[in-house]
C-alpha cells in the first residue's frame, strides 16, 4: 500500500469517527441541542485534527524514507480526488448560504457546513483510494 493511500485511510477513518462522535454527543445532550452544539462541534473537530496528525506522524515514522516520497501518479491522484471532493463543498456552501438568506437558525447553517466538509472529505478519500486501487481513466 502506498504511503499516500495509508494517509488517506487515516483521514477517512478519523473524519467518520469524528462525525459519529459529534452525532453521539448531540443526541446524548441534555436540554436544547441548538444551545449546546458549539463546544461539541469544536471539540470533535479539534480532536479529529489532532488524532489525524498524531496517526500521520506514527505512520510516517514507521515507514521507510523511500516509501514516503511521492511521484507523478500520487500527484495526479491527489489532484483528481481533491477536485472531485470540492464539488460537495461547493454544494454545501450554496446550501448554507440559502439557509442564511432564509434566516434559518445558525445551528442548521453550522451543521450544514460541517456536513459539507465531512462529505467532501469522505468523497475525496474514497476517490483517492479507488484511484490507487484501480487507476485513473486517461482522457
Amino acid at each position: 500500500m502506498a504511503f499516500e493511500e495509508k494517509r488517506t485511510w487515516i483521514v477517512l477513518v478519523t473524519a467518520l469517527g469524528g462525525a459519529v462522535a459529534y452525532l453521539v454527543l448531540l443526541l446524548n445532550s441534555s436540554g436544547p441541542i441548538e444551545e449546546s452544539y458549539v463546544p461539541k462541534m469544536l471539540g470533535t473537530i479539534i480532536a479529529t485534527v489532532v488524532v489525524t496528525i498524531v496517526l500521520n506522524i506514527v505512520v510516517g515514522s514507521m515507514s521507510p524514507k523511500s516509501e514516503t516520497r511521492t511521484d507523478q501518479r500520487d500527484d495526479e491522484i491527489g489532484q483528481f480526488s481533491e477536485y472531485t471532493g470540492q464539488s460537495l463543498l461547493v454544494i454545501g456552501a450554496i446550501a448554507a448560504l440559502g439557509l442564511a438568506l432564509a434566516d434559518i437558525d445558525q445551528f442548521w447553517i453550522a451543521n450544514t457546513i460541517y456536513l459539507a466538509f465531512l462529505l467532501s472529505s469522505v468523497l475525496s478519500c474514497t476517490v483517492r483510494i479507488l484511484s490507487y486501487r484501480f487507476g485513473i481513466e486517461r482522457w
